[in-house]
């Protein structure tokens, strides 16, 4: 059988002598790893619903923060913003979400969906919730805490309980008022959302932590595994 094609969005471009689109290669792996073939598709392009056709699955990658104008008062510490990205990637989630595409949402694709649906986020989490549970280093390495997990949710039955001892955690954005139809789903200890679903959706899973930098194996690696199946259907 062949493997599901899909699409993977990058970060923002970078300037320079030679500006690139770039993303981190754990993304890609651990798509290749659940039995998907990933396509890289970058910020820019105006027909979200043609790139979307083509494919069999969406994910919403990681990277720096929304603009300001996107749900979040603006803050000295937002970071990478990049309207061309925004705009890309809100598009295509709404019109993901129309054609009941396969997505999976990890940290600031959990936060564009959010904004997608008309949802707000937190610009600066220190400031909302203290750093008794740290969520952010630094801008160059992850940290982890635990995450408790509803038990009558999509996401618990993907990991197979409703408890996860420490999750790969890099950001100090977060959803305040969840969008249209999204259902918080799993919480830090300190009452941050880590994951949203939509019961409208059936096929999305949108997570505030870094499940590709956990290794094979790990409980994180479901969320692929279980979003690459549905994208083979």
């Amino acid at each position: 059988m062949a493997r599901p094609l899909v699409a993977v969005t990058t970060y923002h471009r970078e300037a320079g002598e030679r500006p690139r689109f770039t993303l981190p290669a754990a993304y890609i792996d651990a798509a290749r790893e659940a039995g998907a073939m990933p396509v890289l598709v970058a910020p820019g392009d105006a027909a979200p619903d043609e790139i979307l056709s083509r494919v069999d699955g969406l994910l919403l990658t990681g990277g720096g923060d929304l603009d300001p104008v996107h749900g979040a008062a603006a803050h000295p510490a937002t970071y990478f913003t990049c309207p061309d990205r925004d705009a890309f990637e809100l598009a295509l989630v709404r019109a993901a979400l129309a054609r009941d595409l396969p997505t999976l949402a990890i940290c600031r694709g959990m936060q564009v969906l959010n904004v997608a649906l008309g949802g707000t986020l937190h610009p600066h989490l220190p400031d909302h919730v203290g750093e008794r549970i740290p969520h952010r280093v630094s801008q160059d390495e992850a940290t982890g805490h635990a995450v408790e997990i509803a038990p009558d949710s999509a996401l618990a039955d993907t990991m197979g309980g409703v408890a996860l001892d420490a999750v790969p955690s890099w950001h100090h954005q977060c959803v305040d008022r969840p969008g249209r139809g999204l259902r918080p789903v799993a919480w830090a200890p300190d009452g941050v959302i880590e994951a949203l679903e939509a019961p409208a959706a059936r096929r999305l899973l949108a997570v505030q932590w870094h499940p590709e930098i956990e290794p094979t194996g790990a409980p994180g690696r479901a969320l692929f595994a279980r979003w690459a199946a549905w994208a083979a259907e």
